[in-house]
């Protein structure tokens, strides 16, 4: 969230600890449906029977594995065996460089389980993986998603024995509203909830949720995001009385109806402070440029009588941290150009 944080007077989600509500949405069959549909454009997933879809027992995880809170697994049948998707959900502001060989480790974690629980397919072999990273973080992500391009290249036959894993990264900031506003589909709407530049872009996402879960048999998951809106999105807002009373998305769809023109005043007039105060700054460091240039120019015309165009020229172009050495060395410069030196 960006603007709208602000305007909820709350820090940005990545500085909070991670909420379990995210979890919550992400261990719902819908979510992971649409996910697949939705962010992975390939012809595998066209195969894929989502009637089978079940979410990793924990029962057959070692502690090793277990101890990864916030990795989700689900399994589903491609054609005659299953696949398996290990979703990592990465909150961390920065981006991890060697998120490969995280998920290089936690993989075979798992293939160590599913061997000695023998989930193995019909011909005795490991199942497939596929690994997503969920990256939220504000900066975009720059990190390389395959494994082998993070070891130092060689030729010959070592090069064979290079391991080899490649992930799915979905970075949330990435996608623009365009994007993802003509998508029915519920992980389209936590994206575009999380990249919501005004209240009223919650607003427009939490009626489309309410018209997409409709169902009984989709009570939990709507009420998942209830959960995951009120203490994710809007839990840190001293304007947002959060309370034990709203628990529906209608009840927040009302609440935001109701507070949104008192939200839009205010934000309104508090960017309308910040861009005089800014604008202010901006004046004042104008004029201080403006100040510097005259007294340099003088300075050296006093010292070097009339100055020829090109140091004119230049004076007028520079910085302010360049006017600042050159009123330093004025006094000492033998010649013009020993003020401009680099």
């Amino acid at each position: 969230m960006r603007v709208l944080g602000d305007c909820l007077d709350r820090p940005s989600m990545i500085n909070k600890p991670h909420d379990s509500s995210y979890k919550l949405l992400f261990s719902e069959p819908e979510l992971i449906i649409d996910l697949l549909k939705g962010f992975v454009d390939q012809d595998w997933v066209n195969d894929l029977d989502f009637k089978t879809l079940e979410k990793v027992s924990g029962s057959f995880i070692t502690d090793d594995l277990r101890s990864r809170e916030d990795d989700i697994i689900w399994r589903v049948r491609y054609r005659q065996n299953w696949v398996y998707v290990y979703l990592l959900i990465e909150f961390q502001s920065t981006v991890d460089p060697f998120m490969a060989v995280r998920l290089m480790t936690y993989i075979g974690l798992l293939y160590q389980d599913l061997i000695k629980t023998r989930q193995l397919t019909d011909n005795k072999h490991l199942p497939p993986i596929f690994p997503v990273v969920l990256y939220n973080g504000e900066r975009r992500w720059t990190a390389d998603t395959e494994l082998k391009n993070l070891i130092t290249p060689i030729s010959g036959d070592l090069e064979q024995y290079l391991p080899s894993l490649k992930f799915l990264l979905l970075d949330e900031g990435a996608y623009r509203n365009e994007q993802l506003q003509p998508l029915k589909n519920l992980v389209a709407a936590i994206f575009r909830l999380e990249n919501a530049e005004t209240v009223d872009d919650v607003l427009t996402v939490v009626t489309n949720l309410i018209e997409w879960l409709q169902r009984p048999e989709q009570s939990r998951t709507r009420r998942h995001f209830t959960l995951w809106i009120k203490k994710v999105l809007l839990a840190s807002s001293p304007k947002y009385p959060v309370g034990a009373e709203i628990n529906d998305l209608l009840e927040i769809k009302t609440m935001l109806a109701k507070r949104l023109p008192v939200w839009l005043k205010e934000s309104q007039a508090q960017g309308e402070a910040k861009g005089e105060a800014r604008g202010k700054a901006q004046g004042e460091v104008i004029g201080e440029i403006k100040g510097k240039k005259q007294i340099l120019l003088k300075q050296l015309t006093l010292k070097f009588g009339a100055l020829p165009n090109r140091i004119v020229e230049k004076i007028n172009a520079s910085e302010i941290n360049q006017l600042d050495k050159g009123l330093e060395r004025v006094l000492t410069a033998v010649t013009l150009d020993d003020v401009f030196k680099a």
